[in-house]
């Protein structure tokens, strides 16, 4: 399948890379064009010959040409090319949210893939858009316990990943990262560009995961009640070894066992939490099942090839409908 994808392809870490690769390790040929940078004339040019237009948009990214986006789409559209997105995003409760009725490109796209449940929900049925719900994953190439990983010899018993300094609306997670702090002193380390370790990313980042005993999630979950909404740190964290306790989201079961793939824990509860981590500290045998088991369960099911498999059988599905 010849597939033109727009979008940030200027540095290898970024999810559109890892999309792009995990589709050409299925076979297909991706033509890459940098949003931003690509013309509307351009983009249309490539994408009139393909089997579809994945173009994932990023907030603040304008696209040059005469044409404007909503046009391209539906030329392509008349044309039987498919356009789509899969975005990991959330955009209710947050200040983002005035994107999806201001940008044209959240009205005119045909098939939008989220890792979001409402607003996949909200598409069928607000708009002429088709939404699918489809959770984060994880850069399958990234997806290994690290070679060096000795469960009898850990540098570290507690992590959090991730950037401390996170949406405005989500005050949770300082509050998080503060409370392990205090309660766990020098046995707890913030890996984040603005915590202990500063950016880490790839092999480095696998490494830290693995030789962790204890690592701590979160994401952004409105009111502490919003469902079917899972950060990709979830998979990263079991993806690359870490033995993970990540708050309970509903939906979250669909992806994981509790308590033999990962853990979860009640938002807001911390003293629950001291219970989980405390236990799992002193439990070693247990804690290392659960930490093979969960890693087993992303690397099968949850890496973006995975993802992307069930894409183009979306797609696949649809050409078949149309003859």
């Amino acid at each position: 399948m010849k597939i033109v994808f727009v979008g940030n392809f200027q540095v290898n870490y970024s999810s559109e890379t890892h999309h792009a690769n995990s589709l050409e390790q299925l076979g297909n040929n991706v033509i890459r064009l940098q949003e931003g940078q690509a013309s509307s004339e351009e983009i249309l040019n490539e994408a009139i010959n393909a089997n579809c237009l994945v173009f994932v948009h990023t907030h603040g990214w304008e696209t040059p040409g005469n044409l404007t986006l909503d046009q391209v789409f539906k030329i392509l559209d008349k044309a039987n090319i498919p356009t789509l997105t899969y975005h990991l995003d959330l955009w209710f409760g947050l200040e983002r949210e005035k994107d999806i009725h201001e940008d044209p490109f959240y009205k005119s796209i045909k098939h939008f893939y989220l890792t979001d449940k409402l607003m996949a929900d909200w598409f069928n049925e607000n708009t002429e858009v088709i939404g699918h719900y489809l959770p984060a994953g994880v850069y399958g190439e990234e997806t290994y316990i690290d070679n060096d990983y000795d469960p009898k010899s850990f540098d570290k018993d507690v992590i959090f990943v991730g950037s401390k300094r996170y949406h405005p609306e989500w005050q949770y997670r300082p509050q998080l990262i503060d409370w392990l702090r205090d309660t766990y002193k020098d046995g707890f380390t913030h890996v984040g560009g603005d915590g202990d370790t500063g950016t880490i990313r790839g092999a480095d980042l696998n490494r830290i995961y693995a030789k962790t005993k204890i690592a701590i999630g979160d994401t952004l979950c409105i009111n502490f009640d919003y469902p079917y909404y899972f950060s990709d740190r979830l998979f990263e964290s079991t993806g690359r070894g870490g033995f993970t306790i990540f708050p309970y989201i509903k939906g979250i079961e669909d992806c994981f066992k509790i308590d033999k793939e990962i853990v979860t824990y009640k938002f807001g509860d911390f003293d629950e939490l001291r219970k989980k981590i405390d236990y799992y500290l002193n439990n070693d045998e247990e804690r290392e099942k659960i930490r093979k088991a969960g890693h087993e369960r992303t690397k099968k099911n949850h890496t973006y090839k995975s993802r992307w498999e069930i894409i183009i059988k979306d797609l696949e599905k649809n050409d078949d409908s149309k003859k």
